[in-house]
């Protein structure tokens, strides 16, 4: 099972094991209390993708579009995070305000 959750957000229990999905570091909050298992920023878009994007709603399909051809340069990553939830629940961590249009949504959508 994967779940989307903001880093921002309290911890909880069903979370299973919690990656950060995003380049950078979430402003404002420390690692401690991140709790999370794991940092992916290599599975991120890429600088300039994510800049484009700029969380523009109008721009979210073209976005997922254009995620999923950088994607498929990284497999590996993608193996390494389907791999994790056959073995139990994972979060996919994201920092941005927009719930509905973040890199999170989209690559939970292409592990499917």
């Amino acid at each position: 099972m994967v779940r989307i959750r903001r880093i921002y957000d309290e911890p909880a229990a069903e979370d299973g094991k919690r990656i950060l999905v995003d380049r950078l570091w979430p402003r404002g909050i420390a690692k401690e209390k991140a709790r999370i298992d794991e940092w992916l920023k290599e599975i991120a878009p890429s600088d300039e993708l994510r800049k484009w994007f700029g969380h523009d709603p109008a721009r979210w399909d073209e976005f997922r579009e254009r995620y999923r051809r950088e994607l498929e340069a990284k497999a590996e990553f993608l193996d390494q995070l389907r791999g994790l939830t056959k073995k139990g629940t994972v979060t996919l961590l994201f920092a941005a305000k927009d719930e509905e249009h973040n890199n999170a949504v989209a690559l939970k959508e292409i592990l499917g």
